[in-house]
């Protein structure tokens, strides 16, 4: 019965969510805090899915200026529980074809993330220069998944290498964001799912240097974050099954 009426409460908040946000952007639309009012609201639903959350910033990441966030991608339920992480002036990169998705798209689109064309060879090779463009003219600092989809209990996944050279370009450091693992925690019929720690880890400057290494920046990066994964996983009582670079 809990389960029944949890999944229409979210069937509710995910058109009545990007319905607000909307209306919200079309008031001020592609503005750079429209992303961050609409992640305000999908961060609620995780009290209708019964978990606590727990966000950790340190001072060095608080009140800085544009950069390129990478975090794990988990699974489905990061839209609303990545969501509390979500700061002002940050947007995210997302296939074109996510604007038709009813309800959704729209507020993707209006709230001023990045859309690029995958399915178009030439325009996906310009990613990095277009997101990076973005960062360096309008101030903005840019959300990505380096691991490309979401793991679904295998651990974390090898790193690309988009979001570092995305950063170098636009000469931002990366700030890794790192959420405990969340496979297999949340079920629909139990009425308190535990905790998720979400942590901001201390900015990554990057050099020039870097760019002749930027393989092994990602993969020094891949492993801070899993070390950071696994200790706060075992915090919140749900470890995280075994990763490594391949």
């Amino acid at each position: 019965m809990l389960a029944i009426i949890r999944i229409i409460a979210l069937l509710i908040a995910i058109i009545i969510i990007p319905v607000l946000s909307c209306l919200y952007s079309l008031a001020r639309p592609f503005h750079r805090n429209n992303v961050h009012f609409a992640a305000t609201l999908m961060g609620k639903v995780v009290k209708i899915l019964g978990l606590e959350v727990e966000l950790r910033i340190p001072e060095s990441v608080k009140g800085i200026g544009p950069v390129v966030y990478v975090c794990n991608h988990q699974n489905s339920y990061d839209i609303f529980t990545l969501s509390n992480a979500v700061q002002p002036g940050t947007v995210s990169v997302g296939k074109k074809s996510l604007k038709w998705i009813p309800f959704f798209g729209q507020m993707y689109w209006l709230s001023g993330n990045i859309l690029i064309d995958r399915n178009n060879t030439s325009k996906a090779m310009n990613t990095i220069a277009l997101t990076a463009e973005k960062i360096k003219e309008k101030k903005l600092s840019v959300w990505l998944f380096p691991e490309g989809t979401r793991s679904n209990g295998r651990g974390l996944l090898p790193f690309k290498t988009g979001a570092f050279r995305t950063a170098l370009q636009a000469g931002v450091p990366i700030v890794p964001i790192c959420g405990s693992n969340l496979h297999n925690a949340i079920k629909l019929n139990r009425v308190k799912n535990g905790k998720l720690i979400i942590e901001f880890l201390d900015p990554i400057f990057l050099t020039a240097d870097d760019q002749k290494n930027i393989r092994n920046v990602t993969n020094s990066t891949h492993q801070l974050m899993l070390e950071k994964i696994e200790e706060i996983s075992k915090e919140v009582g749900n470890e995280m099954p075994v990763s490594t670079v391949s």
